[in-house]
């Protein structure tokens, strides 16, 4: 096996004039190559590079990302390590991906390279690797893995072979190998830089992947974390919740939470804070994690939404949030509601029709530093269904706010009666999803549709 060409280094300037050249090579690349960057998916970009280079400018592509760039790892790397971790992103061979690759070689696999190999040597000095074939290493990986499969000993028997490192602001992040077999055109110089060309482009495309997966799975972990508890249970009450987001992959102001109390009282309360993104997203949490204090506090509902005014007022985004609290005590069988601002809740009682809260005063939203947050306190004798929601749930740009709540109360009163079985440990999340799959029809998908949904028993413990 010998190394025919070695790339030279890629300085800074060779990256700008790779990255400022994007169709200096498209010729030799399938149209694949213009989709490059399209989606911001770090598999689907390493599909577009893999069908761009095969099978028309080779016989098999596959590219790697190092495990340290993927785990956002920067700290201790040497400059020549005795070994590399990459991941499999994407793999393609023949004009066609016979179904047994994925089990022979499979995306996501993390393979480790010595320091010998072409690949770790390509990561470790920046220059493109062409050979006169597979190297050996990877010969005895395919040979123990394909156990005699007759593609795979296709694939060894490659006539040249092309490793081109992956390089982002002069750091290594993986690499794209290239085989030819042989019947076709051993890969020259200019095939080399063609694919580091491709390369310079996917390399941006991949980092603005990793960043919007980073933030999207951070999105998604601050979204988990702030879920209360499914079909939580307290003396006299059973309370389930459900939540769409406006998109999937957005963190909007939509808070709701459910607070034990002293004695047999449990709280629950749904805000909303303007807007979407990470200031109503921090503003949403700090306005949850005061209202959680508040209560620690034992203070009355009043007080405690008097309070919170305040703590929205000093809170960057959080002035306009509004909100309802609801508190039941079942010993009293009363429940007491403060709003501000919010969309009034709805209850409906043994026989049906859900109806509307009437609220002393709807309050003005959090943060005026003017508001009266008077209780509403409602007698509830009998076994019953409380409902709290955001406006998501309820106005949409077709429909005003009080059409949308006419709309929601039948829907309670719809899939309330048809619970076969009201007792169900899985009775109130059904119902949920009925009122959620309720408003799918209305464009609400702009904002988050959030609800708690509590069934209050009087005298039960």
């Amino acid at each position: 096996m010998t190394l025919r060409y070695t790339e030279h280094s890629e300085s800074p300037d060779h990256d700008d004039a790779l990255a400022a050249s994007p169709g200096s090579h498209r010729g030799r690349f399938s149209p694949a190559a213009d989709a490059i960057g399209s989606e911001l998916d770090l598999q689907l970009t390493g599909r577009h590079v893999v069908h761009a280079l095969a099978p028309y400018f080779c016989d098999a592509a596959s590219v790697y990302l190092l495990q340290r760039w993927l785990l956002q790892e920067h700290g201790g790397q040497l400059p020549d390590p005795p070994q590399i971790e990459a991941r499999r992103l994407a793999l393609r061979i023949g004009a066609q991906n016979p179904e047994n690759w994925e089990s022979l070689l499979p995306v996501g696999e993390v393979l480790v390279f010595p320091r010998e190999t072409p690949y770790a040597r390509a990561v470790a000095t920046g220059q493109s690797q062409l050979l006169d074939g597979v190297d050996g290493h990877t010969v005895q990986r395919l040979r123990r893995t394909g156990r005699g499969d007759a593609s795979v000993e296709a694939l060894v028997r490659s006539a040249s072979f092309l490793i081109v490192p992956l390089r982002l602001r002069g750091t290594a992040v993986g690499f794209i190998a290239c085989t030819r077999g042989p019947g076709r055109t051993p890969f020259t110089r200019g095939d080399a830089v063609a694919v580091e060309v491709l390369g310079a482009r996917a390399c941006v495309a991949l980092d603005n992947a990793r960043r919007y997966e980073r933030e999207r799975l951070t999105a998604l972990a601050i979204r988990r974390s702030l879920l209360p508890e499914a079909g939580q249970c307290h003396e006299g009450c059973r309370i389930a919740h459900g939540y769409r987001p406006a998109g999937q992959d957005v963190i909007g102001g939509d808070w709701f939470d459910v607070l034990p109390r002293r004695g047999r009282r449990v709280g629950m309360v749904v805000g909303d804070a303007m807007g979407h993104g990470p200031e109503s997203a921090v503003a949403m949490i700090q306005l949850r994690t005061a209202v959680r204090t508040l209560a620690a506090l034992d203070l009355d509902p009043a007080d405690l939404m008097r309070h919170l005014d305040t703590v929205a007022g000093d809170t960057p985004g959080a002035s306009f949030a509004t909100c309802m609290y609801a508190e039941w005590d079942a010993d009293l069988c009363t429940c007491t509601f403060v709003g501000a601002g919010h969309p009034p809740p709805l209850v409906r009682g043994p026989s049906g029709p859900a109806r509307r809260v009437a609220l002393t005063t709807a309050g003005l939203p959090l943060g005026l530093g003017a508001g009266r947050y008077e209780p509403t306190v409602l007698h509830v004798p009998e076994p019953s269904l409380l409902l709290l929601y955001s406006d998501g749930l309820v106005e949409s740009r077709t429909r005003d706010i009080d059409q949308g709540i006419t709309r929601l109360a039948r829907a309670l009163d719809e899939g309330a009666a048809q619970l076969s079985d009201p007792e169900h440990p899985d009775a109130l999340p059904s119902l949920c999803r009925h009122l959620l799959e309720d408003t799918v029809g209305q464009d609400a998908a702009t904002d988050d549709r959030t609800l708690l949904l509590a069934e209050l028993a009087p005298g039960k413990k």
